[in-house]
């Protein structure tokens, strides 16, 4: 074969290669795909689904607050604000403890918190025994203090205190369980903004008060940090960055807001929600952000009622974040704690609704789970292991539920209620209806469920999770007669798995 016909067959071959790639890229590009990308605006934001499948499945989470505010143990939560104010019992405290505000201010706790028995892995053991599908902490509360390993905020666990990075080892741990990860914010309230007006200094609006006489007025440059005592712009900066940095470094499946994040404009606050979901669609994560008395859109976020809940069912997905503890959020000495049954009710009336509940545990300075802690959550998780059918991926009935405890109004820090036995709450699944009875009526007893006596349903059988003898039933003009068995299910709520014909 001549020279020239075997140039003239490589240029063909070339040609066929060319005409190959570009007749297939059409193909491949059909086959991508796409990931919407959203403008920093509302309008733009409102198209993503604010409450995605797993969150609408999952109903029960657990976190922690824990961090430098741990370390006091006194009073409640609110320490590191009150002991700056004089005449109150933390004042006092603080200063027959440590001394003068003058020489000992909060700063000086963080030698103090050594998280010695912080054990990421037993945490995230405990939440999912415990029955949760999501679980984390507290990233930074109001006292300025950050749990993990910032390059913005000179206040975090491993620069100082523990030298550790709280946020990185537990997100790792509770990931690996399959289960989502959660962060809360509550820094928005840190902001001092009445510094120059002695007349508001007390008001809470500003976390940490103003007093030229302790280091909340410190102008330190790092001190200063802490107290929230810098330039508005600077701190709308920072909170900006370090969401960005836990967005990046740890890739939460949920971000909780406290109150007063209002105090930070509305275009940080866009370009915060455009960053997260755009960031983590972008890894395939389908992601949550919670908000307070409307201080984001809810066409973007969840409405979050600390201690509270809806008095009705509700078309909006919502999230209630309660606490296992009375009186505080994080670990003070003599911690009173509620009960495995009152958060069981409480539960089951929130999903009812079409709410989760997000559960507060309060772990010691040391990063220990107290025991009674834990045993009210593994109570709460045998619990689940035999009624989780009736809580987990459930959706709302026609009624959430019917009995004589009545919820006046929604909203948050509600006053507590007391369910009984003649309590009951609904969820639905397929076709099963579960009715949630909060207390048990006794044995050998007629329950008379009453929202069936407005029901077109045909019940076609009846069960209770966790007892496996036949149960007797009829459906009357007045409900669903239902005997219970001749021995005590639980000695908290229990549940009748209604089967149903259309």
């Amino acid at each position: 074969m001549s020279r020239t016909s075997n140039i003239l067959q490589h240029y063909v071959y070339i040609l066929f290669v060319v005409s190959l790639f570009f007749s297939c890229k059409p193909n491949e590009k059909h086959n991508e795909v796409s990931v919407p990308h959203y403008a920093s605006n509302w309008d733009s934001l409102a198209s993503y689904d604010e409450a995605p499948k797993w969150f609408k499945e999952a109903k029960f989470g657990i976190y922690a607050h824990w961090g430098l505010l741990s370390v006091p143990s006194y009073a409640n939560d609110w320490y590191p604000r009150n002991m700056h104010i004089e005449g109150t019992n933390e004042n006092r405290h603080q200063v027959e403890t440590y001394g003068p505000l003058s020489e000992f201010g909060y700063h000086d706790f963080v030698p103090m918190f050594k998280a010695e028995n912080f054990n990421a892995k037993e945490w995230a053991d405990l939440f999912e025994k415990a029955g949760a599908k999501f679980g984390g902490i507290v990233a930074i509360h109001h006292d300025g203090w950050s749990n993990w390993d910032s390059k913005i905020n000179p206040w975090n666990s491993m620069d100082k205190g523990p030298h550790r990075d709280i946020l990185g080892e537990l997100g790792e741990a509770i990931h690996s369980k399959g289960m989502k990860f959660v962060t809360s914010f509550h820094k928005a309230r840190n902001l001092q903004i009445f510094k120059n007006d002695s007349t508001k200094w007390l008001e809470d609006t500003s976390y940490f008060p103003y007093n030229p006489n302790m280091a909340t007025s410190s102008e330190d440059s790092i001190i200063s940090v802490m107290y929230g005592n810098i330039p508005k712009e600077q701190f709308y900066k920072n909170w900006l960055g370090e969401l960005k940095e836990v967005i990046d470094g740890y890739h939460p499946d949920l971000i909780y807001f406290d109150s007063k994040l209002d105090k930070i404009p509305d275009a940080y606050k866009r370009d915060f929600a455009a960053y997260y979901i755009n960031e983590s669609l972008a890894r395939g994560q389908e992601v949550v952000i919670t908000h307070k008395e409307g201080e984001l859109p809810k066409s973007v976020s969840l409405e979050d009622f600390e201690k509270g809940r809806m008095n009705k069912i509700t078309e909006d997905y919502w999230l209630t974040d309660e606490t296992v503890s009375v009186g505080s959020w994080s670990y003070v000495n003599n911690l009173g704690l509620k009960t495995a049954d009152e958060i069981v009710d409480l539960l089951a009336d929130i999903v009812s609704k079409n709410g989760a509940m997000m559960l507060n545990v309060s772990p010691k300075p040391s990063g220990e789970i107290p025991q009674d802690q834990q045993e009210i959550l593994m109570t709460i998780g045998e619990w689940l292991k035999v009624n989780g059918e009736a809580i987990y991926a459930s959706s709302t009935w026609d009624v959430f539920g019917e009995g004589p405890t009545r919820q006046e109004k929604s909203g948050m820090f509600l006053d507590k209620l007391s369910y009984t036995a003649q309590d009951v709450r609904y969820t639905r699944k397929d076709n099963y209806i579960y009715a949630i009875v909060l207390g048990w009526p006794g044995n050998d007893v007629e329950v008379v469920l009453e929202s069936f006596s407005n029901t077109n349903s045909q019940v076609s059988n009846i069960s209770i999770l966790g007892y496996d003898k036949e149960v007797s039933f009829e459906l009357k003009p007045d409900g669903l007669h239902i005997q219970t068995p001749n021995q005590m299910i639980d000695d908290k709520a229990f549940v009748i798995k209604i089967a149903i014909d259309k």
